[in-house]
């Protein structure tokens, strides 16, 4: 008896409570996603003291059995070209996205027989493969900014036969000589929406992207447009992918931004606001914070257990533009010592957002949602669009 193609992963999916729609069903079971996987993946694991991602050949027994389960696989490290020791690599730049994510994605699409989708970031091709299935080939295209990757999803497409439209290119622009859209869907992370996405979409479609403002990982984002060119929607979920390349950050450490012992530029003084909440773990809290202090970063320090410090930290902030702060934090204070330098005050700036999350119930990130304007500005809303969170 011939295996059918897909059962392993959509059995892995089912049994999970995935996989609801069965259109999406049909097309997992029809699409072989090991027919995607180069003949090497990375693998995140530690060494030296350092997190780096090690080359693994596919022939390995745990990617072997990872290709058919619900696990994301690195496919690409460093834009091509590891940098990190002995031919590791340090920023995961492609990837096989875990089942369960890509099948979330796809149903929050709703889409239906006959539309057309504008897929923003072809990968290994197995997502683009999927909507094929679903669609058809004419009513696809997909865009990739890594020219290799979308000859190598060409050609895998092709040996499976599949002959959607892919382009190489920017995906921030889209595909404005191949629109409109009913639907736009982002195979990569986004800070702010492109405004082209926005354009190349009729009305009341739909664009599914995982965002963020930065601070914390993306989640996924469910947006519906309007006649007037705006977006609105839901966060639904986590969706931890990579940043678009224009809005991703180099891999750097705080002492890259921060030089505390440099006494010129800096001020002194206290906050009643515990340094703690500025990492408060809370989803809601993070894309609150992130949103509303842009490109804030935090860095935690805890002190020994098994000294008399046990219990304080020491909370760094910068936003890698030449503003950065420090707070001192102790249990058995309630005034707390702080310093920064730069033309902003991040403290402040922190307490501002979190009364203004405060006032608000702080709400989780269930309860939020975003607007995006046709100029690519961006709010966040709870409960309602009406109600924008702003200081």
């Amino acid at each position: 008896m011939t295996e059918v193609p897909g059962a392993h992963v959509a059995r892995a999916l089912t049994a999970k409570g995935e996989l609801l729609d069965p259109a999406w069903h049909r097309a997992v079971l029809a699409v072989p996603r090991e027919a995607f996987i180069p003949d090497t993946v990375w693998v995140r694991t530690r060494r030296a003291g350092h997190t780096v991602f090690a080359p693994y050949p596919r022939t390995d027994s745990d990617v072997s059995r990872w290709i058919h389960q619900d696990y994301a696989l690195m496919t690409q490290v460093d834009d091509g070209e590891p940098a990190g020791p002995d031919g590791t690599g340090i920023v995961p730049t492609s990837s096989l996205s875990q089942p369960s994510l890509v099948v979330a994605m796809l149903q929050a699409l709703d889409v239906a027989d006959g539309e057309r989708v504008l897929e923003i970031g072809t990968g290994t091709g197995y997502n683009l493969a999927l909507l094929c299935e679903r669609l058809g080939d004419d009513r696809v295209v997909s865009i990739e900014v890594d020219p290799g990757v979308a000859e190598q999803a060409r050609r895998t497409l092709g040996e499976l036969g599949y002959k959607p439209v892919i382009l190489t290119g920017d995906g921030a622009s889209g595909a404005p000589d191949h629109g409109p859209f009913d639907h736009v869907l982002a195979t990569v992370g986004a800070k702010r929406l492109p405004p082209a996405w926005l354009e190349q979409v009729r009305p009341g479609g739909r664009v599914v992207v995982p965002w963020g403002p930065g601070f914390t990982s993306a989640a996924l984002l469910r947006l519906v447009t309007d006649e007037g060119g705006r977006a609105h929607g839901r966060l639904l979920q986590d969706a931890a992918f990579m940043w678009l390349r224009e809005q991703r950050r180099t891999v750097d450490s705080w002492r890259d931004h921060i030089d505390e012992d440099a006494p010129a530029g800096t001020t002194a003084g206290t906050t009643t606001l515990n340094p703690r909440v500025a990492a408060d773990p809370d989803p809601g809290w993070g894309v609150v914070v992130g949103h509303l202090v842009p490109e804030l970063v935090a860095h935690v320090a805890e002190a020994a257990a098994d000294t008399e410090a046990a219990g304080e930290a020491t909370v760094r902030l910068y936003d890698r533009a030449g503003s950065w702060a420090i707070g001192e934090y102790s249990p058995a204070d309630t005034s707390y010592e702080v310093l920064r330098s730069g033309p902003r005050d991040l403290w402040a700036e922190v307490a501002s957002a979190r009364a203004v999350w405060e006032a608000a119930g702080r709400p989780g990130r269930d309860r939020l949602g975003v607007t995006v304007h046709p100029d690519g500005r961006q709010e966040v809303w709870v409960d309602a669009p009406e109600n924008v969170l702003g200081v």
